[in-house]
């Protein structure tokens, strides 16, 4: 189970800043819905080829600090 809740319109915010990171990353890698955050974890990990531990990192990581212009 995810141990993150990502809001629509943080999610607008992290978004951009995964596609600037990770650029081959196409529109439907980056469908979210509200309350879908396992299914948005299993995605990413499948297509950056990393773990869902990694995934959560980065995914909280960005959400610690939407704000900051940096990846």
């Amino acid at each position: 189970m995810s141990t993150i809740k990502i809001t629509n319109s943080d999610w607008e915010v992290l978004k951009v800043k995964l596609r600037r990171k990770y650029n081959h990353l196409s529109d439907t890698d980056l469908q979210y819905t509200e309350g879908e955050e396992e299914e948005l974890i299993e995605r990413l990990a499948k297509r950056l080829h990393r773990n869902r531990e990694y995934v959560l990192f980065t995914l909280s990581k960005e959400l610690a600090d939407l704000s900051s212009n940096s990846l």
